[in-house]
């Protein structure tokens, strides 16, 4: 009896997922526009100005889309500025054919592939959390792309501790799948908005950041999967880089808050600006986390002069 309890039990909450998938992706649909490469289809808005200059190429960090990327920053950059946000290969509504594609290095080669098929040959790219890694990443391995960086919270270095018991298990064979398909999305619209508060502190969350930010999508099992294994793999994919970081030519700016309790700025921002030769870094008080959200207007200022530095030094090349 107990063991016929057990798996009615799981038949309907696989039920109840099916029908969330579908109730979630009717709600928040695609919105740009499907770019294959090797082992990933991914999907990419791109919004403002065509011939704006120098193009601006957003990246999401864990546990997000690249909505999370566009409402206040992007949006306000795409005023006067060409922005490209990428929902990163297995999130938001981009795929990757192998779970086990999680590292900064395959995901960089993905987005350098999709950006040469969109024809963008150089960018500055802004980068959030997982993203510093990637951004890092891109400008090792394909430095030509890179134009400049503007990193906020990075995460740069190997941490002490792991990444969550959770997404240990759920990045486990078979036990893994089996939750993510089962108890996930529904546990998931519970916890949600308590998550999400955390990881804003000590600013507030704002009202509708869930929703706007399309998050439920996270809850689907195949991006939860995707998420837990990119978590799980980072800090050995970051020991592996972190040597090579005063290799990175392209200008740097890396913004992060001192009391930020989820990616620490003296482990991550503080070492990575000392390492990388044209880094500038700005550390502001009392910011936690969502760099983004709180303090959109001195983001936009630095990448915009950043991008003054650039135009000139690029022109003067050609």
């Amino acid at each position: 009896m107990i063991v016929m309890s057990v798996l009615t039990a799981l038949v309907l909450l696989a039920l109840v997922t099916q029908a969330g998938i579908v109730a979630v992706q009717r709600a928040f649909p695609p919105q740009g526009e499907m770019v294959e490469v090797d082992g990933a289809t991914l999907h990419v808005v791109d919004i403002g100005p065509r011939d704006a200059g120098v193009p601006i190429v957003m990246l999401h960090g864990a546990s997000s889309n690249l909505e999370a990327m566009r409402r206040p920053l992007g949006d306000i950059l795409a005023k006067d500025h060409r922005v490209i946000l990428v929902d990163r290969p297995g999130h938001g509504w981009s795929t990757r054919a192998r779970r086990r594609d999680s590292t900064p290095q395959i995901q960089a080669r993905m987005i350098d592939e999709a950006l040469a098929k969109l024809g963008i040959e150089r960018a500055v790219f802004v980068v959030h959390s997982w993203s510093g890694a990637l951004g890092a990443r891109l400008a090792l391995d394909h430095p030509g792309r890179v134009a400049g960086l503007v990193m906020l919270a990075p995460v740069t270095h190997p941490w002490r501790g792991g990444v969550g018991r959770y997404n240990e298990i759920i990045a486990t064979p078979v036990i893994g799948p089996l939750l993510a398909y089962t108890i996930t999305l529904p546990l998931g619209y519970v916890v949600a908005e308590s998550g999400a508060r955390n990881v804003f502190l000590p600013q507030m969350m704002p009202d509708g950041f869930v929703r706007d930010s399309a998050t439920p999508l996270l809850l689907r099992p195949r991006e939860f999967i995707a998420n837990a294994y990119d978590l799980v793999t980072l800090k050995e994919a970051v020991a592996a880089q972190a040597p090579r970081y005063g290799e990175i030519k392209a200008p740097v700016t890396i913004i992060a808050g001192e009391p930020d309790k989820t990616v620490r700025t003296g482990i991550h921002a503080r070492p990575f600006a000392a390492m990388v030769p044209n880094a500038k870094l700005i550390v502001l008080p009392d910011l936690g986390h969502m760099v983004q959200n709180a303090v959109p207007d001195r983001v936009k200022a630095e990448i915009e002069t950043m991008i003054g530095k650039i135009a000139p030094a690029q022109a003067a090349a050609d």
